[in-house]
């Protein structure tokens, strides 16, 4: 899967605040993602990630 710094991932299930939309600050084997809702920031292994993403949106 291709993804990219700044990319914004619609992820399969809500962060607790209730928003699907994460802002990707960092790609490797693991993705740090933020939370477009509360800003919260977390570290995720690419695999699990992957699994949970619905769309990826992107400015091209």
């Amino acid at each position: 899967m291709d993804i990219r710094l700044g990319d914004i991932l619609v992820m399969k299930k809500p962060h607790p605040c209730g928003e699907k939309r994460w802002q990707v600050l960092r790609t490797g084997m693991d993705f740090r993602l933020k939370c477009l809702g509360c800003g919260h920031e977390v570290m995720l292994p690419r695999s699990r990630a992957e699994k949970n993403i619905r769309e990826v949106q992107r400015d091209e």
